[in-house]
């Protein structure tokens, strides 16, 4: 991890912090947490509790995006996990214990000795697609134990919101709009162009999606498959909450569009890289 080790006055402890976690020492300033977020995997700060509240409070964006944030008393005691408990703050402070500093770790599920979807993809080096299942499938860890399959493919899956699904580690999402009928040929040669003009390698593809209505498609379906999937189909609801779409013909099926709000849907960012374009009977929009 790029690790910021942040402090105010307390270099010596701040370098044994790098030493062990192999960060880098960063001076305290204004603007030292400002630039944390953007360029780092994580933050050490070296100082007191509420002076990093203040500072990360109007930084924060979603959980899924922020960097796990410590703070660690200057006496090199106690380290508090702030901030991404469940995407590395944990683990950090877990790291610290074993040079003798004491962690206080809150995150429910850790406390009570009890698995989580994030502990179980970042094992597996592995990324949850559906982020807001984990809420209810971590609360179920909580009161008992909770089945994981593995499926491997070529397969379907039709899961419920209460089920979190993980796939290979990758930072895009690509959406497909088709008309009916359309090839698996048609559709997957649409998909490999809009990677290539957007610049991005198939293996940084987390997913592809489209609409629920597709579920019968088979050109759709045999095309993701060649692609080596998965593809998620997302339920109109969650399509049309989508914001910032551009206009699409979709709305004559009730929806705001297909390729670019099913892309958002499952995207960590929820920024678009590419806005829909159309290669024949095919649309494609790329998310991250």
């Amino acid at each position: 991890m790029n690790i910021a080790i942040i402090h105010s006055g307390h270099g010596e402890q701040a370098a044994a912090l790098a030493d062990w976690l192999g960060g880098e020492v960063v001076g305290y300033s204004e603007r030292a947490f400002e630039e944390a977020f953007r360029d780092r995997d994580g933050i050490v700060a070296v100082m007191a509790l509420g002076i990093v509240v203040r500072k990360i409070a109007p930084l924060l964006r979603d959980k899924w995006t922020d960097p796990p944030v410590i703070a660690v008393t200057p006496d090199l005691r106690f380290c508090v996990p702030l901030l991404g408990g469940h995407h590395g703050a944990n683990e950090l402070a877990r790291r610290l214990s074993n040079k003798g500093i004491i962690p206080v770790i809150s995150t429910a599920t850790d406390v009570l000795g009890k698995d989580s979807v994030e502990g179980i993809a970042t094992r597996n080096d592995m990324e949850v697609i559906n982020k807001s299942s984990t809420v209810t499938v971590n609360k179920a860890f909580l009161q008992g134990d909770v089945p994981v399959y593995r499926v491997d493919g070529p397969a379907v899956v039709m899961v419920s919101p209460g089920v979190s699904v993980l796939a290979v580690k990758g930072e895009f999402i690509v959406g497909i709009g088709c008309n009916r009928g359309t090839t698996a040929e048609e559709i997957a040669r649409a998909v490999k162009d809009a990677l290539r003009e957007a610049d991005i390698e198939p293996r940084e593809v987390l997913a592809f999606s489209s609409t629920v209505k597709k579920w019968d498609e088979g050109g759709l379906l045999e095309a993701v498959r060649d692609l080596n999937g998965p593809l998620f189909l997302v339920d109109d609801e969650t399509i049309n909450s989508q914001k910032g779409t551009s206009p699409s013909k979709a709305t004559m099926i009730g929806l705001v569009g297909v390729a670019e709000p099913s892309a958002l849907a499952l995207s960590k960012r929820k920024e678009i890289v590419m806005k829909r374009r159309t290669y024949g009977n095919v649309t494609v929009a790329i998310a991250r």
